[in-house]
């Protein structure tokens, strides 16, 4: 069995403002596989798939999970 790369987590560019506390990030460097961890939980990873990412990412930009109403 090989060893998967370690992930690289990214976050969305707001939150790299230090006044932001917490944030969602992203890992892609590992092909086939999408993570996610928040940034105050990083022992918590989410594996999904590419496809499945898309299709969530999809989602949240037609309004899907629109938190705000």
């Amino acid at each position: 069995m090989t060893d998967r790369p370690q992930f690289e987590f990214v976050s969305a560019a707001a939150c790299r403002d230090a006044r932001v506390d917490n944030c969602m990030e992203v890992a892609t460097n590992v092909p086939g596989v999408v993570a996610l961890r928040e940034s105050a939980a990083p022992g918590v990873v989410i594996e999904t798939t590419p496809e499945k990412w898309a299709t969530f990412v999809e989602a949240v930009r037609g309004g899907e999970y629109d938190l705000s109403a």
